[in-house]
C-alpha cells in the first residue's frame, strides 16, 4: 500500500498477521545511513588518495653508473668479437697464431686455473726482455703440459709488456684432434730449428721444453729431478738468432697429477708416449681428471747471452754441450732453491 505522499509504509497487515510492509519513517532512516555511510567513504577514499600522492614513488632496481657502463661495454666487445669471427675480419700469422682469440677466449678460460687454483707466483720477470727475441727454457712435468700454458699466461699477464710466448710443442700434441688445433690458434708452432730461428729473429719469445715427454710422463718418484736436455738443439737455435736464453723453473706441477704408474702396453695400444696411473685416475673415475690445487712457482732466471759467439758457433759441438749443460744446471738450481722455501705442496 502507498501513501498519498508516494513514501512507501511498513506496517502489519491486520488481515494477514506477521506480513511486513513498507513503512516511510523506517525506509527513511535508512536512505539516511547510506547516504552517511556514502559520504564518508568519498571523504576516505580522499584521504587514501592524498597520502598515496604523497608517498614517495618507489623506482624498479636499474643498472645505472661504473657497472652499468661496464656491463654494456662487455656487451659491445662480445657482440663485435663474434661479428669478426663469423665474418673472418681478424688477423692469423703464418704459424697459425690467432692473437685475438687467444687473448679473449682462451686465456680468460686458463686465469682462473693460474689465479685461484694453482695460486701462481711469478718470479723474476724482469730478466724477460721488453722487446726482441729471447729463448725460454724450462723443466717440463705434471703428466699433462698444464706448466706451458701457465708459463704463458705468467708472461702474458704479469709481464709489464704483456709480451706473447710462442711454444714449441711436439709433432704429437699438434696432430692430436681438437688440441692440435687450438695449440696453433694460441701460438704453438712445431720444435722445428727454422720455425723457432725464424720467430727469434723476428723480434718474438719463444718456449721451449727439452725433457719433452721424458718430462711429463716421468714417475712421482722422481719428481723434480731433471732429465736429458736432448742434443742441446735449443742452443743451436738461440746461438744462431742470437738471443739470450732465460731459463725457467716450475715448481708445483709435479703434484697436479702424480704419476705411480706406466702401463707402457696399453701406452704402445694407443700411440701415446705413457699410459699413466695417478693417485687420481683411474680409482676416482671422472674426477680423477681434476688435477690437484698445488701451489705453483714460476721463477725466470739470469738471461745466458748467446750473441757473442756468432752464428757460427752453433757447429761447435763442445760449446753447444757446455751451455747446454749449464742452462740444465741452472734450472736444477732454482728448482731446490723454491723447494727449500715452500712450506708444503698445497700451501
Amino acid at each position: 500500500m502507498s501513501d498519498p505522499s508516494g513514501a512507501e509504509i511498513i506496517r502489519l497487515d491486520s488481515r494477514r498477521p506477521g506480513l511486513a510492509v513498507p513503512d516511510a519513517d523506517a525506509t527513511a532512516e535508512d536512505d539516511r545511513q547510506a547516504t552517511s555511510r556514502s559520504t564518508t567513504g568519498r571523504q576516505a577514499g580522499q584521504h587514501d588518495g592524498a597520502r598515496a600522492r604523497d608517498r614517495p614513488v618507489v623506482e624498479p632496481p636499474t643498472i645505472s653508473g661504473q657497472m652499468g657502463e661496464e656491463l654494456e661495454a662487455a656487451v659491445r666487445s662480445i657482440l663485435a668479437f663474434l661479428r669478426r669471427r663469423m665474418t673472418g675480419e681478424y688477423e692469423v700469422d703464418a704459424y697459425g697464431f690467432d692473437r685475438e682469440l687467444t687473448e679473449q677466449v682462451v686465456m680468460p678460460l686458463a686465469r682462473p686455473l693460474y689465479q685461484q687454483w694453482w695460486r701462481v707466483r711469478a718470479a723474476g720477470l724482469r730478466h724477460v726482455p721488453n722487446e726482441g727475441g729471447g729463448l725460454l727454457v724450462a723443466n717440463h712435468a705434471g703428466t699433462l703440459p698444464f706448466d706451458a700454458v701457465m708459463t704463458k699466461l705468467a708472461v702474458y699477464d704479469e709481464h709489464p709488456k704483456r709480451r706473447h710466448v710462442r711454444e714449441l710443442a711436439a709433432d704429437l700434441a699438434l696432430r692430436t684432434p681438437v688440441v692440435g688445433p687450438l695449440a696453433r690458434k694460441t701460438g704453438n708452432t712445431l720444435a722445428h730449428s727454422e720455425d723457432a730461428i725464424n720467430l727469434l729473429q723476428s723480434g718474438e719469445l719463444v718456449g721451449v721444453w727439452p725433457e719433452g715427454f721424458k718430462g711429463i710422463g716421468k714417475h712421482y718418484r722422481d719428481r723434480y729431478k731433471l732429465q736429458r736436455f736432448g742434443r742441446g738443439g735449443f742452443v743451436e737455435v738461440a746461438i744462431r738468432a742470437g738471443v739470450p736464453i732465460i731459463p725457467v723453473a716450475t715448481v708445483g706441477s709435479e703434484e697436479i697429477f702424480p704419476i705411480v704408474a706406466n702401463v707402457k702396453p696399453l701406452a704402445r695400444l694407443l700411440g701415446v708416449p705413457y699410459f699413466p696411473i695417478t693417485w687420481q685416475f683411474p680409482l676416482l673415475g671422472p674426477l680423477g681428471l681434476v688435477p690437484l690445487p698445488s701451489k705453483w712457482v714460476i721463477e725466470f732466471g739470469e738471461p745466458i747471452p748467446t750473441e757473442s759467439y756468432g752464428p757460427d758457433a752453433a757447429d761447435d759441438p763442445m760449446l753447444v754441450f757446455e751451455i747446454t749443460d749449464r742452462v740444465r744446471d741452472t734450472i736444477q738450481q732454482m728448482i731446490y732453491r723454491n723447494l727449500m722455501g715452500r712450506r708444503s705442496i698445497f700451501f
